[in-house]
C-alpha cells in the first residue's frame, strides 16, 4: 500500500497568502476534486500583465483522476481561471444556477467548448467517484447564489465556508443555512476550511440592506443624474440600485461591457428583477430630463479603461460628467487601487460632480464575514482540525489564533501555503510534502509565456529606457562601414543630450575599433563588450541604466 493511501490530502494551489486564484484539490488515494478555479489581478509589479492564474502543473500530471471541479459562487477569484484550467483538463464542473450562467458567458468569450456544465441547488448532494459526496449549503455573500461545501470523505467529513458573510436581511432573502451547517457540526466534522478575509475586523459586517438605504436616500434627494459604479457581479447592489431608480421614477440606463453581460445573465436566470420600462439604452439617456435618468458603470475600482474612468477624463463617447451628478463609487478598492481610485474621484470633483464614496459614505460593505460572524462559524462547526483560506499571510495567522481562542487545539490549526500538502486520518492532521505551484501570468493571448526575464526587462525599460546602438560591420575588410547611429527612448532626448550621445558614439566606435584589430568577429561577444563600456559611461555621466541594445548588421 502506497504511504498516502487512505489519506485525505488537501492541496492548495491559489488562495492561501493572498486574495485571488482561489483554488483547492482534495484528494484521497486515486481520486480528486478541485473546488473553484480563480484569477488574481496583477499588482504593481506585474508591467503589463492582464491576469494572474494558478500554476495547474499538478492537475495536468493527474487529470485521469479529477472528478470534478466544483465552484462555490462566481465571482472572478473563484472562477476566473477556469476558461484557461478547462482547455487542458476536461472534466465536468457543478456549480449554481447563476454561477454557471457567468461561467459559460466565460467559456463562449473564450472559445472553450464541450464542457459539462451541471448545475445544483442548495441541499442537492453529489457523488464524485467512490471517495467524495459533496452537499451544497447555502451561505450569504456579496453574489447570489453563493454556497458552502460539506465533503463527505471516507475518513470524515470536511466543511468549506465557501466566501461568507452572515447576513440576516439579504436582498434576495437567501439567508445562510445555519440548521444545515449546525447538524454537520453536530455529526462531527474532521476539517474547516474558512474565509479569512476580514479577520482583522471587529464586530458583524453589515447587511447589504444597509446600502439599499442610503441609495434610496440619494435618489429621493437628488435634483440631477445618478450614476453608480459597482462590480459588476455584485448583483445584490445592483438591484438595490433598480429598485431605487423604479421607486423615485427614474429610468436606468448600463454602460460598460461586463456590467452590461452580468445584468443579462442574471435577469435570464432570475437572480435581477428589473420593472417594465425602466431599463433604456445608454443612447435614450438624453430623451429624459437628467432629473429622470441613472447610469449603472463599472470602473469602481478606477481601471484606466473603464467607463467611468473614461467619463471622469471626458473619454466617454456617450456620457459626459456635468456639475450637478451626482456620482456613487459603491465599492472598496482593492489593494493596490486606491491611487487610481482617488484619482477618479478627484477627476469627478474637478467636473462638477457630487462625489459619494466608500471612506465618507455607506455606500459599500463587505461580502465578506467579520471577526464575531467568523467566531459564530467555528462554533457551529466545532471542527476537530481547522485550516483558515482566502486571505493574505496575515489573515490566516490572525484567523488561527481566533480559533485558538474558541478552544481549537493549537496543533490541530494548520495555517498552510500554496503547493502544500495537507494529510489527515480520523485522528491525525500533518503536513506532508509539497506539489508545484504558483502564479501563470497571462499577457494578451500569451499564457505563462512571460517569466521573470521578461517582467525585469520591462521594469528597466520603464525607470531607465533604452539606448539602440545600430552598425553595420564589413567583415571581409574588418572594418565599420556605417554608424554606429544612436537611438534613444525613455532615456534622454537626443537633440537635448547631443553632447552625451556623441561621446557615446566615440565609445561605441573605439570598441567596435578594438573588437576589429584583435580579430573579434563573433557577434555576441561585440555585443557584450558594447553593452559594458557603453553602460560603463552612461551610468558615470548620468547615474542611470538604461537598456543597451546594440543591432549589428553585416556586409
Amino acid at each position: 500500500m502506497a504511504e498516502n493511501d487512505n489519506k485525505l490530502m488537501m492541496i492548495p494551489l491559489g488562495g492561501l497568502g493572498e486574495v485571488g486564484k482561489n483554488m483547492m484539490v482534495f484528494r484521497y488515494n486515486d481520486e480528486m476534486v478541485v473546488i473553484d478555479a480563480g484569477l488574481m489581478f496583477p499588482e504593481d509589479e506585474l508591467l503589463g500583465i492582464d491576469i494572474v492564474i494558478p500554476d495547474i502543473t499538478y492537475l495536468r500530471e493527474n487529470k485521469d483522476l479529477i472528478k470534478a471541479i466544483v465552484l462555490t459562487h462566481g465571482h472572478e477569484d473563484h472562477i476566473g481561471a477556469l476558461p484557461y484550467v478547462l482547455k487542458e483538463i476536461k472534466v465536468p464542473v457543478y456549480g449554481t444556477k447563476l454561477t454557471l450562467g457567468l461561467l459559460e458567458a466565460k467559456l463562449k468569450e473564450n472559445n472553450v467548448t464541450g464542457t459539462k456544465l451541471i448545475p445544483i441547488r442548495s441541499r442537492d448532494i453529489i457523488k464524485l467517484g467512490s471517495a467524495f459526496k459533496i452537499e451544497a449549503i447555502k451561505v450569504s455573500h456579496s453574489i447570489p447564489d453563493a454556497i458552502g461545501l460539506a465533503i463527505q470523505t471516507p475518513v470524515g467529513t470536511v466543511f468549506h465556508t465557501g466566501d461568507f458573510k452572515l447576513d440576516q436581511t439579504p436582498v434576495d432573502g437567501g439567508v445562510t443555512d445555519f440548521s444545515r451547517i449546525a447538524e454537520y457540526g453536530e455529526k462531527g466534522v474532521l476539517l474547516m476550511l474558512s474565509d479569512s478575509t476580514n479577520v482583522e475586523r471587529p464586530g458583524f459586517t453589515m447587511s447589504e440592506r444597509a446600502v439599499g438605504q442610503t441609495f434610496e436616500e440619494t435618489f429621493r434627494q437628488a435634483k440631477e443624474r445618478i450614476i453608480v459604479a459597482t462590480f459588476a457581479s455584485n448583483v445584490h447592489r445592483i438591484q438595490q440600485v433598480i429598485n431605487a431608480a423604479s421607486k423615485y421614477n427614474r429610468k436606468v440606463a448600463i454602460v460598460g461591457r461586463s456590467m452590461v453581460n452580468v445584468v443579462s445573465i442574471a435577469q435570464e436566470t432570475g437572480y435581477i428583477s428589473i420593472p417594465e420600462n425602466t431599463l433604456i439604452d445608454i443612447d435614450e439617456i438624453c430623451n429624459y430630463p437628467r432629473s429622470r435618468v441613472a447610469i449603472l458603470t463599472t470602473g469602481s475600482q478606477g481601471e484606466p479603461m473603464s467607463a467611468l474612468t473614461r467619463m471622469a477624463m471626458s473619454d466617454h463617447r456617450k456620457v459626459e460628467i456635468v456639475p450637478g451628478d451626482t456620482v456613487f463609487i459603491s465599492a472598496t478598492p482593492i489593494p493596490g487601487n486606491e491611487k487610481l481610485v482617488a484619482r477618479t474621484i478627484n477627476q469627478l470633483f474637478r467636473q462638477g460632480a457630487e462625489v459619494i464614496y466608500e471612506s465618507v459614505s455607506g455606500v459599500h460593505v463587505s461580502g465578506h464575514a467579520s471577526q464575531e460572524e467568523l467566531k459564530m462559524m467555528i462554533n457551529l462547526v466545532r471542527p476537530k482540525f481547522f485550516v483558515p483560506v482566502h486571505g493574505e499571510y496575515r489573515h490566516l495567522v490572525k484567523h488561527a489564533q481566533l480559533a485558538q481562542q474558541l478552544g481549537i487545539r493549537k496543533n490541530n490549526i494548520f495555517v498552510a501555503e500554496n503547493g502544500q500538502i495537507l494529510e489527515f486520518t480520523r485522528k491525525k492532521g500533518a503536513i506532508g510534502g509539497r506539489v508545484t505551484s504558483g502564479r501563470v501570468l497571462i499577457d494578451g493571448l500569451g499564457v505563462g509565456d512571460v517569466g521573470n526575464i521578461v517582467l525585469r526587462d520591462r521594469k528597466q525599460l520603464s525607470q531607465d529606457g533604452i539606448l539602440i546602438v545600430v552598425v553595420t560591420i564589413n567583415k571581409s575588410e574588418k572594418a565599420v562601414a556605417a554608424g554606429p547611429d544612436i537611438v534613444s527612448r525613455g532615456f534622454v532626448y537626443v537633440r537635448e543630450a547631443e553632447k552625451l550621445i556623441e561621446e557615446a558614439r566615440v565609445i561605441v566606435k573605439d570598441v567596435l575599433d578594438n573588437c576589429l584589430e584583435k580579430h573579434i568577429l563573433d557577434w555576441s561577444s561585440i555585443k557584450s563588450q558594447v553593452r559594458d563600456a557603453l553602460g560603463k559611461y552612461l551610468y558615470e555621466k548620468t547615474g542611470r541604466r538604461p537598456m543597451i541594445m546594440p543591432i549589428i548588421m553585416e556586409i
